[in-house]
């Protein structure tokens, strides 16, 4: 049973913007308090990208992507988008949405193990 999909991704050159788009079905969308993304590139591990709440949209995001990536909710969607600009090619990698049923706070939202629902991910390549 699918709950995440993502969409938006591709292949853009350095500078470029991409959207990323994440439909969680109704009960996966309700019961989350958590949503957001990481990614990953070859030969490095996991990394957490930035995290919204569903309910009063706190936002966190990874020092490497603040100012450039900006994460945001559709509740009458069931969506999360994450809006990618300027990107270089450190941004190329596979990215994933997740979600959590807990509120995660600046600790630990970007500890994978938190979250328990997973995206099959979106590959995104910079060229420079």
């Amino acid at each position: 049973q699918v709950r995440l999909v993502e969409s938006g991704g591709g292949s853009v050159q350095a500078g470029g913007s991409l959207r990323l788009s994440c439909v969680a079905d109704a009960s996966m969308y309700s019961g989350a308090n958590s949503l957001g993304w990481f990614r990953q590139a070859p030969g490095k591990e996991r990394e957490g990208v930035a995290v919204i709440y569903t309910r009063g949209e706190t936002t966190y995001y990874a020092d490497s992507v603040k100012g450039r990536f900006t994460i945001s909710l559709d509740n009458a969607l069931n969506t999360v988008y994450l809006q990618m600009d300027n990107l270089h090619s450190g941004d190329t990698a596979k990215y994933y949405c997740v979600a959590s049923e807990r509120w995660l706070d600046w600790r630990r939202w970007s500890r994978s193990h938190e979250y328990d629902t997973w995206g099959q991910g979106t590959q995104v390549t910079v060229s420079s």
